[in-house]
């Protein structure tokens, strides 16, 4: 993996007291990536943005900011009650056009890129599996990146973020919650409908319903289950108080 420094300008300090704990993965949803990168170096007025890194689609790595720095990648978000995702996460915009300019898969030579990038990300930042999240899970009601297309499946058997593994545990419990609780439970954030952040769940963790859009935001008993199951893993991975 090639990593080239292009600083933008777009950066500040970390609010004081946060740490790393979450990477946050976005695509750019732009046409091109030269387009991504004066975007993230310079901005449009009154919508400065940036990320840490930035994977074109043939794998060629570009560093922005600092990994010790607050990138302005997140926006209005929210996990786990934390509001300020900015000053606790690191930011890697993916190209892709996205859903407003023809959204398509991810070339094989970016998601390998993509997946060495993580995983020294998550070795140096000592990220948890369940803190590997989508812009669309942090903002569900503004954003849809990566999508629905991009491989989370893939990137789990590499280590990278968590991926739901259903037990029979898990389908006699798919009833016993509300949905809404669950989600919340997980991490989203509670303000928002069910609807809204089972559309988002969906589009992490149940791709395949995309294909049928009455099914997008309508929770079925396979999407209980994987929504328990992620919940049972959690539990499982977290940290114990000593």
């Amino acid at each position: 993996m090639m990593i080239v420094d292009a600083p933008s300008p777009n950066f500040g300090p970390r609010q004081e007291g946060k740490k790393i704990k979450y990477l946050i993965l976005h695509y750019t949803g732009t046409e091109t990536s030269f387009e991504a990168l004066r975007l993230l170096q310079g901005g449009r007025a009154g919508h400065d943005v940036s990320a840490h890194y930035l994977v074109d689609e043939n794998g060629l790595v570009t560093r922005l900011v600092d990994e010790a720095m607050r990138a302005w990648h997140a926006g209005k978000s929210s996990w786990e009650g934390e509001e300020d995702i900015n000053s606790c996460s690191i930011g890697i915009e993916i190209q892709n056009p996205g859903h407003e300019f023809g959204y398509v898969n991810f070339p094989e030579a970016q998601m390998q890129a993509v997946a060495e990038l993580c995983r020294g990300i998550i070795a140096r930042q000592r990220i948890l599996p369940y803190h590997v999240l989508a812009h669309s899970d942090i903002a569900p009601e503004r954003k849809q990146d990566p999508g629905e297309l991009f491989p989370w499946a893939a990137l789990a058997e590499q280590g990278i973020g968590l991926w739901p593994e259903s037990t029979e545990m898990d389908a006699d419990d798919a009833d016993a919650e509300d949905i809404k609780h669950i989600l919340t439970k997980y991490g989203y954030d509670r303000r928002l409908d069910e609807k809204t952040l089972l559309t988002a769940f969906q589009r992490h963790f149940e791709p395949e319903v995309f294909g049928t859009p009455e099914r997008i935001g309508v929770a079925s008993p396979n999407t209980v289950q994987l929504l328990q199951a992620l919940l049972r893993q959690k539990q499982a991975l977290r940290p114990r108080l000593s």
